[in-house]
């Protein structure tokens, strides 16, 4: 089974590629936004340390014992160490997540597993992946649709887009580009393409590496290669 990592910005189109790789091509998708509000469910080892953390204030006052988000990300709005401390619980319980999520799918023998992340490069999680399927729209293009999505200013939309790593950045990590600057049906074609290209190189040969020895060996071998800083050729 190979792995790989799906990102790109901010009115990029990434949610929208995302939903037709589970939908139209049944790939297993992770997503680590969806992860990311699961590991602090109440009962959840990361919420009670945020608790132990921040304080019992950060809990909703409902008597759930959900998370009061806006609380938290008020108290951690400009205070740097403190979202440092947020991050050093989310981060390891996301990544733990993330990494049964692909054991999940390698035991029921996938042959391609999607890893959603939307910090992929940032977070340097595209070193543990085979490849990296980058969705890429021209800022241009990028600032126009989240104006038009979130009725925003273009002094606000270029704000939360400049928070970001630029995508053109993103596109030296990139071994996959789907190019999102027109229809619907364009970007189906630019993703049916790289479909294609990863069915091709998947070929026959996962099947060997589901049994458990060479399973293993495989993902070591793509391991060290990633962390080698060996990157693969783009492909459009």
């Amino acid at each position: 089974m190979i792995v790989i990592g799906l990102t790109g910005g901010i009115a990029t189109g990434k949610s929208t590629v995302s939903s037709l790789l589970q939908t139209k091509y049944q790939m297993p998708v992770i997503d680590a936004d969806i992860l990311a509000r699961k590991v602090v469910e109440p009962g959840t080892s990361a919420l009670r340390r945020i608790v132990q953390t921040f304080g019992p204030e950060v809990l909703l006052t409902d008597g759930s014992g959900a998370l009061d988000r806006k609380k938290l990300g008020s108290i951690i709005f400009n205070d740097e160490k403190k979202r440092k401390q947020l991050n050093a619980i989310i981060h390891p319980a996301v990544r733990w997540a993330m990494f049964c999520g692909v054991v999940k799918c390698w035991l029921r023998g996938e042959s391609i597993c999607v890893l959603d992340v939307p910090l992929l490069i940032e977070s340097k999680i595209w070193r543990y992946v085979w490849g990296v399927i980058l969705v890429y729209t021209p800022p241009d293009i990028q600032i126009e649709r989240l104006m038009n999505r979130d009725q925003s200013s273009k002094e606000d939309a270029m704000s939360r887009i400049n928070s970001q790593l630029p995508i053109h950045e993103k596109l030296d990590y990139a071994n996959y580009v789907v190019v999102n600057d027109g229809t619907l049906k364009d970007l189906e074609e630019g993703l049916s393409s790289v479909v294609q290209r990863l069915r091709t190189e998947t070929g026959w040969t996962w099947r060997l590496t589901w049994f458990p020895p060479l399973g293993i060996l495989s993902a070591a071998s793509v391991l060290a290669y990633r962390l080698l800083w060996v990157k693969l050729p783009v492909q459009r």
